[in-house]
């Protein structure tokens, strides 16, 4: 008994052991990423990077108050596209996807989640820009949701199919419509795990540069109007860093870093406003 005991005391250590490793694997990558884009960025910020526009090409100086707001607005339509169309698909594969047209649905999100980005670009650029007749910022919205979709239906889905199935058949049993339980009960159960997945979504969505190139094209002037091409942080950073000037690569480093701060701070908000109502209830 005893050698038995201790065999499975070591298989258990080596195991913990294994997967210490394996996440400090994961970690050092990470963080070696968030070290070197800070150390490379901090030096570019400053008063005139966040509240000035690019100056004209070979000067120095100027600043990405185009791209910044640009970049909030971008992703502000492919949240008003991604989430709501993406969490209603992840609601219908989870309570009604028990069928073929569930399955196709499911393969489709699937297929879409490997979709590259610049495929992407293109229908958009196709379906809405050549109709249009220009490039603007609704077109490139409209890439961001689609590539938004298949991350937020998936992950919904799979975080309803979490919810106990007790609790549904309580609410029915209740007299409570099956609509007002999917709403009331799934949904707010399952609303944190929603939740990680639309950041999962705006963040893949705020470092996209390719879908942009052939939708929303990038501008250095100042423009909020959604008709028009508008400038974006991961598309001023491709441009700068390309760049055979030095001052402009600096100013990419510190739009990285603003835009690594900038889905940092959306994930950290997003979560204190969904404890704050969890709490409130």
């Amino acid at each position: 008994m005893k050698s038995r005991y201790r065999r499975r005391k070591a298989v258990d250590v080596a195991a913990r052991g294994l997967c210490l490793a394996a996440t400090m694997l994961a970690i050092v990558p990470l963080v070696s990423v968030l070290f070197y884009v800070a150390s490379a960025g901090l030096g570019g910020l400053s008063w005139d990077f966040f509240t000035q526009l690019p100056q004209p090409v070979g000067e120095a100086g100027g600043g990405m108050r185009n791209a910044i707001v640009g970049t909030l607005i971008l992703v502000g339509l492919a949240c008003s596209v991604g989430i709501p169309l993406g969490v209603m698909a992840g609601v219908y594969l989870a309570e009604f996807g028990a069928t073929r047209f569930g399955q196709v649905v499911r393969f489709s999100a699937d297929v879409m989640s490997g979709v590259p980005s610049i495929a992407v670009g293109i229908f958009v650029y196709t379906l809405v820009v050549l109709t249009m007749g220009h490039f603007s910022a609704l077109a490139g919205g409209i890439a961001l949701g689609v590539l938004m979709l298949p991350t937020v239906t998936r992950t919904t889905e799979e975080f309803l199919r979490l919810v106990p199935t007790t609790l549904r058949e309580a609410a029915l049993a209740l007299g409570v419509p099956k609509w007002r339980v999917i709403v009331r009960v799934v949904l707010v159960t399952g609303a944190r795990g929603i939740m990680t997945g639309v950041m999962l979504a705006v963040a893949r969505a705020a470092g996209e540069t390719a879908p942009l190139l052939f939708t929303a094209l990038g501008s250095r002037l100042w423009t909020t109007s959604l008709d028009q091409p508008m400038g974006a942080l991961s598309v001023q950073i491709y441009t700068y860093a390309v760049s055979p000037y030095d001052d402009w690569h600096r100013q990419a480093s510190a739009a990285a870093l603003v835009l690594v701060a900038l889905v940092l701070f959306l994930n950290i908000g997003a979560r204190l406003l969904f404890r704050a109502r969890k709490g409130a209830r």
